[in-house]
């Protein structure tokens, strides 16, 4: 029998460990997901940067090599209609930079894209019916998410609000996530576009708690057992784990992005739009701190990273985004298995011992 205070993660997935690994699209691969999968965690495949034959190739290998219950996640954003001149105006901001290193400006602007769920993806899903599908910026249309549900699979979504966790609730979600303003990556916000509107993990985390009937996962700045502990201790469920899994070896970061996570201060990370175009967290780089984290003038998600990515090639560590949530600087050098383990043992030691002094 379990000894965690809230088991019903654990029911409703089939997991050993309340440990969710957080699905970060490009540095996210399947000996990730396998890795915490296997280890009694749940490990999960990001799909928004992966084509669908890349999809579908991911979750064989993770089909061969276990018989765990894993997540797959994709983003539900609405394509943004075209906008020729919001992004020559974007790029000729970006203009000084590409003379400095040397890019030809005039050269046609690549195209930066993620793609959102749809009925292709749903086949996919339809085929592998892996046991919990994830989604980020709220749901996609009803009759997907109907044909999602038939497979048996559990339904995920981030909320960033009490508002939003209470529309996933009601529109079908069998938990929630409640993502913190610490969180790395794109934040999941989707009923508004309110940047003063996001609260941080642990204010958000019980009213989200108090507020739904819905298992709630706690989400940013969870990165060590005391996270963990202290997460349980305010309501959660299970924890949802990103930055911390970029240390391992299993991780697909670059070498910037590597060393940035490795020598940047605690508190060098902002919330920027520049990289895709929603309002995302990552460490800090000269491109952030010249032009503001937040630009008006970045084209909508997830286009404005067409026109960086000729710097980028040219310059990572200053012109790429560099994806880390506020406790980045407690991320160690271990195995997707082994960090796993350690959350979860680590936490509910914490867990047990606060128990019992506070008796």
């Amino acid at each position: 029998m379990s000894q965690w205070p809230d088991t019903r993660i654990l029911d409703l997935f089939g997991i050993e460990v309340p440990i969710i690994q957080a699905p970060m699209a490009g540095a996210t691969n399947a000996s990730m997901v396998i890795a915490v999968c296997n280890a009694g965690g749940l490990g999960s495949m990001p799909a928004a940067m992966l084509s669908i034959e890349q999809l579908r190739e991911a979750l064989q290998t993770i089909r061969q090599h276990t018989t765990k219950p894993f997540n797959v996640n994709f983003f539900c954003h609405q394509p943004p209609a075209a906008d020729e001149q919001r992004a020559s105006d974007w790029k000729n901001l970006l203009e000084p930079y590409y003379r400095e290193l040397g890019v030809d400006f005039d050269a046609p602007t690549p195209v930066s894209n993620r793609a959102p769920f749809d009925a292709a993806a749903c086949e996919v899903l339809e085929e592998f019916r892996p046991q919990v599908v994830s989604f980020h910026f709220g749901l996609p249309e009803q009759s997907l998410l109907d044909r999602v549900k038939a497979t048996g699979a559990k339904i995920l979504s981030s909320a960033t609000t009490v508002e939003e966790a209470v529309w996933l609730e009601h529109n079908g979600c069998d938990a929630v996530i409640a993502m913190g303003y610490e969180a790395g990556g794109h934040r999941g916000m989707f009923l508004s576009e309110d940047l003063s509107s996001q609260v941080g993990t642990f204010a958000l985390l019980p009213q989200v708690v108090d507020a739904v009937s819905v298992p709630v996962i706690a989400a940013g700045a969870i990165a060590d057992p005391r996270g963990v502990a202290a997460a349980f201790m305010l309501g959660a469920a299970a924890v949802q784990v990103g930055t911390a899994y970029l240390f391992t070896p299993e991780a697909k970061v670059s070498a910037a992005h590597h060393q940035a996570l490795r020598s940047a201060k605690e508190s060098e990370t902002a919330v920027t739009n520049l990289f895709t175009g929603r309002p995302a967290r990552g460490i800090l780089n000269r491109v952030m701190r010249e032009l503001g984290p937040m630009s008006p003038a970045a084209p909508a998600f997830p286009l404005a990273g067409g026109a960086l990515m000729p710097l980028r090639a040219k310059n990572e560590s200053q012109f790429a985004n560099l994806w880390a949530g506020q406790a980045f600087t407690l991320g160690r050098d271990v195995s997707s298995a082994e960090l796993t383990r350690q959350l979860a043992e680590g936490g509910l030691q914490k867990l047990t011992q606060g128990q019992e002094r506070s008796r």
